[in-house]
């Protein structure tokens, strides 16, 4: 599959909305639109609150990235996913992700990988 064809852009313009989506459910969450009348920084506390803003605006950066081919997009978004799911799966206990967000977000980190693989694979093969 060539990146450039149509099935390759539409692939990665999947993978974008997805992080697109993502991000804002992450936003909607620091806004305080998902935690009711609760203030978010009483919800989330300071440290949480500042690893979720991080993560979301990367999030966001990543997927404009991935939907206009850039790519510094794809790095973005598997490593800002990578740390956070490392940070959740070591037990930190400021970031909050639901199992159907951790879920999704393992999916976007095997789908980013699937996209590096392609790309090196059509370089090797353009190579020859």
């Amino acid at each position: 599959m060539d990146l450039t064809s149509e099935l390759g852009q539409r692939y990665m313009r999947i993978i974008a909305m997805v992080a697109l989506l993502l991000g804002l459910s992450d936003a909607a969450l620091l806004l305080g639109i998902t935690t009711g009348s609760a203030d978010p920084m009483t919800v989330l506390g300071p440290t949480g609150f500042a690893y979720l803003s991080t993560f979301c605006v990367a999030r966001l950066f990543a997927a404009v990235g991935i939907w206009i081919g850039a790519s510094w997009g794809a790095v973005l978004l598997v490593g800002a996913t990578t740390i956070e799911l490392v940070l959740y799966l070591t037990g930190n206990p400021d970031i909050h992700i639901s199992p159907f967000d951790f879920v999704v977000r393992i999916v976007l980190v095997v789908a980013i990988l699937v996209l590096f693989g392609l790309r090196w694979r059509i370089r090797r093969t353009r190579e020859q």
